[in-house]
């Protein structure tokens, strides 16, 4: 049967690959230390849980609107401007979607023309170019740099920008290197998407996940900004909702129309007892359990990098938000691949080249932390011995 050339644009997530493998060596009885998906390791809190259960048993098991139930849409819009201070967001300008993913999607498909320009950070969340790719936009890399903690400079951006620039996607805190842009930096990106006339995709996926007293800024704060952004957001990782499949896009009303359009030709509406499950999640008593996860995330960071920082040829910075590290390995004298393939078949430890992140994630490889101190503890052993025996 005949495929069409589109699929040939379609990049993947190597994670998911990686965990193949990794299972494969698992079937084999190798003893695995899982570092390589960004999911949470803690079960979904439990008031969320009862209360999906409760909306399963009230009849919250039909079809909703497809930009989803206008009592969970209210919710979504509250607790975007109370967590940024500073947007002004309605009901009509949310849409809620099975994943962030879609809003991704969705976004770029209702903005984006064949020969647009998208700019896209790099090491970066590697389905902005499948993405962009497969809608026939030009994918144009914006260089993550390890000295300014894997924040891009902003004169690299604005030389990047032509007059087919459509559209830039900003992630912070960021996948894989968990770098946060300032709010300086924000201010800067909004004064050249004013000046140039082009979008902004804001994933701010991981926006409540950050350290040490750092607060994670949005550029919808910033006049003109909020007419010309989609912020991304979801309820995956803040509170580990990673297989309810469920997240949200906050943007112009007009777009809004058009997501929901092509969410209606997609999928037809997110789950409905899931959205109330959602409203849940998005109160106030959740937040202690929320505070628990950051308060072991912030444990498993400190350890990582410690622990990375001791193992020969491995140089790590410590990430300000997000759950993953991005040591640079260039000292061992292996590519990304090469790290990343022995850190598998000779310490047992499933991780990411930094690569599967962009031609500029050469030199290093990604860890996540969504894991027991101890297993960290485990893998950095193995890694290290590993390492040493490999002198």
């Amino acid at each position: 049967m005949h495929i069409a050339e589109r699929i040939s644009r379609l990049g993947t997530e190597t994670a998911f690959e990686v965990l193949v493998r990794a299972r494969a060596l698992e079937a084999q009885g190798k003893n695995i230390v899982h570092l390589e998906i960004g999911e949470p390791d803690f079960d979904t809190p439990s008031n969320i849980i009862e209360t999906a259960k409760n909306a399963l048993d009230n009849g919250y098991t039909h079809y909703g609107p497809s930009a989803g139930l206008p009592e969970a849409r209210e919710a979504v819009a509250e607790y975007i401007n109370k967590t940024r201070n500073y947007s002004l967001y309605n009901a009509n300008e949310i849409v809620i979607t099975p994943g962030a993913k879609p809003i991704l999607f969705y976004g770029l498909m209702a903005t984006i023309d064949p020969g647009d320009e998208v700019i896209y950070p790099n090491p970066g969340f590697p389905i902005y170019e499948s993405m962009i790719n497969f809608l026939g936009g030009v994918p144009i890399a914006l260089p993550l740099q390890e000295s300014k903690e894997f924040r891009f400079d902003i004169a690299d951006l604005e030389a990047r920008i032509t007059p087919k620039t459509r559209m830039l996607i900003i992630n912070t805190p960021q996948n894989p290197t968990g770098g946060i842009l300032t709010t300086e930096d924000l201010q800067a990106i909004a004064e050249l998407a004013v000046k140039h006339d082009f979008i902004v995709l804001s994933d701010e996926i991981y926006s409540q996940i950050t350290y040490d007293g750092f607060m994670n800024d949005t550029i919808t704060r910033f006049d003109g900004m909020k007419e010309r952004t989609i912020l991304l957001d979801g309820f995956s990782k803040t509170f580990a909702m990673t297989g309810w499949r469920m997240g949200y896009g906050a943007m112009p009303e007009h777009i809004a129309k058009v997501v929901a359009k092509l969410q209606t030709n997609c999928t037809s509406c997110t789950t409905s007892f899931n959205q109330i499950a959602g409203i849940e999640a998005l109160h106030d008593r959740t937040l202690p359990r929320v505070n628990e996860f950051l308060a072991e995330f912030k444990q498993r960071r400190d350890t990582i990098v410690s622990r990375l920082n001791a193992i020969p040829g491995f140089r790590c910075h410590l990430p300000k938000g997000a759950f993953y590290v991005f040591p640079n390995i260039e000292g061992t004298g292996m590519t990304s691949q090469q790290a990343a393939d022995f850190c598998l078949f000779e310490a047992g430890v499933a991780c990411l080249s930094g690569t599967a992140f962009g031609a500029h994630g050469e030199g290093f490889i990604r860890f996540s932390y969504a894991n027991s101190v101890e297993n960290i503890e485990q893998a950095m052993r193995r890694i290290h011995e590993a390492m040493l025996q490999r002198q």
